[in-house]
């Protein structure tokens, strides 16, 4: 198996300290990698560092003379948002074959779910879905040997994720996918880097089994640790020992005997197996079960964006108690979010507005929000100040539980404004668990979080006491933390049993994402009229043309189906000119 990357010793630090120190590595062809790590581990950074972007502050990195490698980039460029999606496809090439490649450009926009009439949107105005499609085109265009992808599934809606899911696992060449999702990486990749501890582990195994092999690992690490200690702490009693004894008896070579057994003490230390540092919190949210029927209803709702806007969807009839735990599931657009920002300013408004025949929470529930956006945390508070309005507890219940989330003492008078994104996540979640709400409303809440918060996460909603309403496209939460679910379609909300089912009406992409279409190969190309002798002949010209480059091809990137689509016309035509 031929070598594509390999690193020696790489190491690369920030202005707070080295982000890995010394990690080697050997990406081979075929292998299909998963890059996971808690946040700030640095895993954006090693694809930078492969890709060329950054340059390591020590060791190597060799690429080899076959290997072209292309890097999908994770937003898209501002220098993009004006061309087309053609042009943006074709930028990727010398100026000198954009023309003559351009049947190619079609042909891979057509694999990715575009229509023809969408190739001449503007890139800027595209979905993320869409935006996350285009970028792979861009990369794939070059035809790569091993593609660099950082998060390609954040924001993506649940039939865009399957979609890319689908597409991963059909394409041949080698990847290291950057992701915090496990049910992709499990059934994309083949090998796993875990980054831990300013270092690297390699796994030649999916996602998941690589998590329970260094599961594993660390705990036969802690007893060769202990067993390793306890040898350590023999040692050092006897060299204290002989040193005492020497120094009563003035006895030099029981004193030297007790130098000799320190030194190997010190060398002990220094071999000792090393512990894993974890990781620096853990999620968790409390909250109250209210001893009532239903904590909310709806009633002949309409979901718009604003008071203004068209309808995205009604709702008929339904209604949330303690211990029900929500799933809304749909497309991008289709008002998931919407709603969750109809029903909490209906909560906000429900003591000045009285009852709402639309919208009717019980007149004792408390309500949480988990806005994706975090905007319920003031940017100018400090951290200490921010957890004032969730709860009337003392400072020192503040401290502590900031102290336990991670953010030590030193951070507390820190501004909101100065946290990232993750951190800012983290302060909002320590809010809703101090709280204890009865219900809550929790939009997009993994977007920050790494595998193991998202695994917390699952784990803690399934012990939360209240009732809560979730929006994601986290295939992993919603099966392990929830136990209803709510698919928006077709302008309306209906409640479903079967996941699976869901799953399977949802299909494996958007609806407009299924049908492949033959580039530039409309109606007439079926059969014309046999009249126009000359119009036959070009469209065979044009038709055998495609056949061949497509041939050219490396195998992998060959049509077969549109091959036989081409074959068929070139023979119905062949037969019609008499050339059989």
């Amino acid at each position: 198996m031929s070598t594509l990357l390999s690193a020696q010793s790489v190491s690369y630090d920030q202005t707070s300290g080295p982000l890995f120190e010394g990690i080697s590595f050997t990406l081979r062809k075929g292998d299909r990698i998963g890059l996971v790590g808690h946040n700030g581990c640095g895993k954006s950074t090693l694809l930078k560092l492969l890709s060329g972007n950054l340059v390591p502050q020590s060791g190597s990195i060799t690429q080899s003379s076959q290997c072209l490698m292309e890097r999908v980039e994770q937003h898209l460029p501002s220098s993009l948002e004006h061309l087309s999606m053609f042009e943006a496809v074709a930028a990727q090439l010398p100026e000198n074959l954009r023309m003559d490649e351009g049947w190619r450009i079609e042909l891979l926009l057509a694999e990715m779910g575009f229509d023809e009439h969408d190739w001449q949107l503007t890139a800027g105005t595209l979905s993320g879905g869409q935006h996350t499609r285009l970028l792979l085109a861009r990369a794939l265009i070059k035809q790569p040997d091993l593609l660099l992808l950082d998060e390609p599934s954040n924001h993506l809606d649940l039939p865009t994720l399957l979609w890319l899911e689908n597409f991963l696992k059909q394409w041949n060449g080698s990847f290291v996918l950057v992701s915090h999702d496990q049910r992709l990486l499990d059934n994309v990749t083949n090998c796993t880097w875990i980054m831990r501890d300013k270092g690297l582990q390699f796994f030649r195994l999916p996602c998941s089994q690589a998590r329970q092999a260094l599961v594993e690992k660390d705990e036969a690490d802690k007893l060769r640790h202990q067993a390793e200690q306890k040898e350590i702490d023999r040692v050092e009693r006897s060299a204290k020992r002989l040193a005492t004894w020497g120094h009563v008896y003035d006895n030099e070579d029981l004193s030297r005997k007790a130098k000799n057994m320190e030194r190997r003490v010190e060398r002990l230390k220094d071999e000792q197996t090393t512990l894993t540092l974890g990781t620096p919190w853990k999620l968790s949210l409390k909250g109250e079960a209210l001893p009532a029927n239903r904590l909310l209803s709806l009633q002949h709702l309409e979901v718009r964006p604003a008071s203004d806007a068209p309808v995205l969807f009604s709702v008929l009839e339904q209604q949330v108690k303690s211990g029900n735990r929500v799933a809304i599931i749909g497309r991008n657009g289709c008002g998931k979010s919407s709603l969750l920002q109809l029903l909490w300013r209906s909560y906000q408004a429900m003591t000045e507005a009285g009852y709402n025949e639309e919208i009717n929470f019980h007149g004792r529930c408390r309500l949480g929000y988990y806005d994706q956006s975090l905007q319920q945390l003031n940017d100018n508070d400090s951290l200490l100040d921010a957890l004032r309005s969730f709860a009337p507890l003392s400072d020192e219940q503040r401290k502590m539980a900031l102290i336990s989330a991670g953010f030590p003492y030193l951070r507390h008078n820190q501004k909101v404004k100065e946290l990232s994104g993750g951190e800012r996540s983290r302060l909002l979640f320590i809010g809703l668990t101090l709280a204890n709400y009865h219900l809550l409303f929790l939009d997009e809440p993994t977007n920050h979080l790494d595998l193991e918060g998202k695994e917390e996460l699952a784990e803690t909603l399934n012990q939360f006491a209240g009732g809560f309403i979730l929006v994601s496209h986290d295939r992993a939460l919603i099966e392990k933390a929830c136990n209803r679910f709510w698919f928006i379609d077709n302008g309306k909300l209906e409640e479903w049993l079967d996941l699976e089912q869901l799953y399977t009406a949802m299909g494996a992409a958007p609806k407009s994402q299924t049908k492949v279409v033959v580039p530039q190969q409309k109606s007439e190309e079926a059969l014309p009229e046999a009249s126009d002798e000359d119009v036959l002949l070009e469209q065979l010209m044009a038709l055998e043309s495609r056949l061949e480059a497509d041939l050219k091809q490396k195998p992998r990137y060959q049509k077969p189906k549109l091959q036989q689509q081409w074959r068929e016309a070139i023979n119905q035509i062949s037969a019609q000119l008499g050339l059989n």
